[in-house]
């Protein structure tokens, strides 16, 4: 694993990451000097739906205030605010990448929210955290980059207290077929370790996870990346600039990962997948 390590913490690191994302915000209209956590949603919660997505999925957790939560693959920390922030839970993030770690830290100080998240840098398949330290864990498009779904799902096993949620949102493979790089999460097959929701359920019910429940996402998907396309579209007939939104994190050839993926999820080929898990 520690080979494709680096490699992935590199695809995601974008330079000047954070004047770009307060750059778009302030073009958005957005007060840069008194930011909220509201602000930034569509800017850092990377992956397909963004906010709605982790709304969704969250809302099925039965989270109260005070939850000890682990966002694993945190990226710049907008699921760990969104969850501090509207469901007072007490939130650590841990990514891969350094620079990921800094932006979702600074991020939290910018919108008061350094007292509700903090963040580490870490290997999911490794985690800094001793045994049964945290109520309950997502995973929001992580595992498309661990090759070891039975290591992941097992150190997530360990850091859970018992009958803890481990809620699961991940591009899965739903059958067959042909991907074309690059994707989001991958340059190249190199880097790419997209599973079936079946690899996903076996390997957690090995690491002692119950599956509680299970929900393509697909036809969301779809519906998410055709609205991006018409406010681009729209954006571009107005000759305004584009709101910001996902594209902004995955660096200049954002245009073409996201339309690799839509032919992807269009085919049938992949889909988002929901999985909620409790141990024991």
């Amino acid at each position: 694993m520690a080979t494709v390590e680096p490699g992935i913490a590199r695809h995601y690191d974008i330079s000047g990451l954070e004047e770009r994302i307060i750059a778009a915000l302030a073009d958005s209209g957005a007060d840069v000097a008194n930011l909220r956590a509201s602000d930034l949603e569509a800017v850092d919660e990377f992956h397909i739906g963004g906010v709605a997505a982790t709304k969704a999925l969250v809302g099925q957790m039965g989270l109260k205030p005070g939850t000890m939560l682990l966002d694993i693959g945190s990226g710049v920390g907008g699921p760990a605010r969104f969850v501090a922030n509207n469901v007072g839970a007490d939130v650590t993030g841990i990514d891969l990448t350094q620079s990921y770690v800094d932006i979702a830290a600074s991020l939290s100080e910018r919108t008061g929210m350094a007292g509700k998240t903090r963040f580490v840098q870490g290997s999911a398949l490794d985690m800094p955290f001793a045994d049964a330290s945290y109520d309950a864990a997502i995973i929001l498009h992580v595992g498309m980059n661990l090759p070891d779904k039975p290591g992941l799902m097992s150190e997530a096993a360990r850091v859970l207290r018992p009958g803890g949620v481990f809620a699961v949102y991940d591009v899965m493979r739903l059958k067959d077929g042909a991907l074309t790089y690059p994707l989001p999460w991958a340059s190249d097959e190199t880097m790419s370790f997209v599973a079936t929701p079946d690899d996903y359920r076996s390997a957690a019910v090995a690491a002692g996870f119950s599956v509680i429940a299970e929900r393509p996402r697909g036809a969301f998907a779809i519906e998410f990346f055709a609205a991006m396309r018409e406010r681009l579209a729209a954006a571009q007939a107005e000759g305004s600039k584009p709101p910001p939104g996902v594209g902004l994190v995955m660096g200049e050839d954002a245009r073409t990962k996201i339309a690799n993926l839509t032919a992807a999820l269009e085919g049938g080929i992949l889909a988002p997948v929901e999985l909620l898990l409790r141990l024991g």
